[in-house]
């Protein structure tokens, strides 16, 4: 089936560059995949980022000549104030899916800020405990960076407006991402853990985090409240939504609908990195095939459809071919059919069924 989902995408391909100068490939080129979209905000998505063997690992000593020297299981020494720390886990899952990855945090701790300061605590108008600088970088199970996501904030103390009622008291907001991420906005904060799941475990600066894995470590979800710079989206025509019959690249509407089971291909934008890379701004070259790098899903009706190959369109900007089975359950009348990538979703269209 690869075999000839990849022959079906690049026949799909070349007639749309033979016929480049037709309406369909005017209307994919010139309009669906121009950057005015840009301008609106996409809604935010949420991502729950699940980690493992978490370590916190302070800075109790000022001898750096036994800093990451034990190889042992440590307990920090007691620290009354203004220590720096440095957290580390395994990036698990994203919103279910297994991925791999990094998650750091770079912490100045036990600030102790208190409205109402014990001695060596620091007085202040709120009740904080930490300034942690906070870093996601997600990859796919095969090792293939999706993208890094960026947050800074404070620890402890009251969560802001608008936060989920099950995270725990953080004040975090997204500095930005790179790759998938690129310019993202929003907040994070951390769930509340089951009763008897520890979050992370508590180290010595002096403990070897080589070992880390084998000493095993705590269970933490991230979740983050995600405003993309750009989300995925279906290109329009004046006619619908570029979603085409792959045997024949015909499109898709209310004279040719669309049948259960049947291989569609949709273009769209907005669905980030390829590899091989391509530089900014560059267009996608025919040969090799640029592949999307991200998780890439399309949902027909809420539903998980198979998604057979995704790539950027060659000759185009910002514009995505992505060849998809609808779910052979699919139920005759109108359809809605969206795209998503590296979890970031896009607005949904619709399609007829029959």
């Amino acid at each position: 089936m690869k075999n000839t989902t990849t022959h079906n995408t690049l026949r799909g391909q070349n007639m749309l560059l033979r016929h480049w100068k037709t309406a369909l490939a005017g209307a994919l080129c010139a309009a669906a995949f121009s950057q005015s979209g840009l301008a609106q905000v996409p809604p935010a998505s949420v991502l729950r980022i699940d980690t493992g063997n978490a370590v916190l690992y302070n800075e109790d000593t000022g001898d750096v000549t036994k800093f990451a020297a034990d190889p042992n299981v440590t307990t920090q020494v007691a620290i009354k104030n203004f220590n720096r720390a440095i957290a580390i886990a395994d990036i698990q899952a994203v919103n279910g899916q297994l991925v791999m990855g990094l998650h750091t945090r770079a912490v100045i701790a036990n600030i102790g800020l208190r409205t109402a300061p014990t001695p060596g605590q620091a007085i202040a108008d709120v009740v904080r405990n930490a300034a942690p600088v906070i870093s996601f970088e997600i990859l796919k199970s095969d090792g293939t960076p999706i993208g890094t996501i960026m947050a800074s904030g404070f620890a402890g103390g009251a969560s802001p407006p608008g936060s989920p009622s099950n995270v725990t008291g953080n004040n975090f907001v997204v500095t930005g991402g790179t790759g998938a991420f690129l310019g993202a906005r929003g907040q994070v904060g951390v769930e509340n853990p089951p009763p008897g799941v520890s979050v992370q475990r508590v180290a010595s600066i002096t403990e070897d985090p080589a070992n880390r894995r084998r000493n095993g470590g705590g269970a933490q979800r991230w979740v983050v409240h995600l405003i993309p710079l750009e989300s995925p989206e279906i290109a329009m025509m004046p006619a619908g939504p570029a979603i085409t019959h792959s045997s024949d690249f015909s499109l898709v509407s209310a004279s040719k609908p669309a049948t259960a089971g049947e291989i569609l291909s949709l273009f769209a934008r907005g669905l980030g990195p390829v590899n091989p890379g391509v530089d900014p701004g560059q267009p996608f070259p025919l040969s090799p095939l640029a592949i999307v790098n991200s998780p890439v899903e399309v949902a027909v009706n809420g539903k998980a459809a198979e998604v057979l190959s995704a790539v950027g369109l060659p000759g185009a900007v910002d514009g995505y071919q992505v060849n998809f089975r609808m779910p052979p359950d699919t139920a005759k009348g109108p359809t809605s059919i969206q795209v998503s990538a590296a979890w970031i979703s896009g607005t949904a269209v619709g399609i007829a069924v029959q």
